[in-house]
């Protein structure tokens, strides 16, 4: 009897640490995506989650567009500029994508709503919206819908 109370108080231990670890990380995420949005004056839609790894064009912030209920995955870099060609171009990326692991979006680059950018993925020219692109350069795979956070919807 005494193994199953320390096994139910320790999955309780465990589901109290991993909300306390959430609402945390949730919260520093908010205060991050807030600090783009008001000191580097990027557009970024709302229920947007951000990587900490993920890395936001600073030489031209107000280039940066995000739209509503996407995710971008650690280590992903979204430019908004390119200094060997001397250019500053508006970067927008749409409502309900997933920009996957270590994916870079080049600078100009328009991608649509309910997008998949797949992980290592390198964006060089526009992704319509509603579809599943990969590779390097990155090309359309196939049609998706997704949903909040750019989940796919089966």
């Amino acid at each position: 009897m005494n193994g199953k109370k320390d096994t139910q108080m320790s999955k309780k231990k465990g589901k109290i640490w991993w909300f306390i670890h959430v609402t945390f990380r949730n919260f520093i995420l908010d205060i991050r995506i807030n600090y783009y949005r008001k000191i580097f004056g990027m557009s970024i839609g709302q229920g947007v989650k951000i990587s900490l790894n993920a890395k936001l064009d600073k030489t031209n912030p107000r280039g940066i567009h995000i739209g509503d209920d996407t995710y971008i995955a650690f280590d992903a870099a979204i430019l908004a500029h390119d200094m060997s060609r001397l250019k500053h171009e508006d970067t927008y990326i749409g409502a309900r994508c997933f920009i996957g692991a270590r994916s870079i979006i080049l600078p100009g680059v328009k991608i649509g709503d309910q997008v998949v950018i797949a992980a290592g993925s390198v964006v060089t020219k526009d992704i319509p919206s509603n579809t599943l692109a990969a590779g390097n350069p990155a090309k359309v795979i196939k049609p998706i819908k997704t949903g909040k956070l750019g989940i796919i919807e089966r």
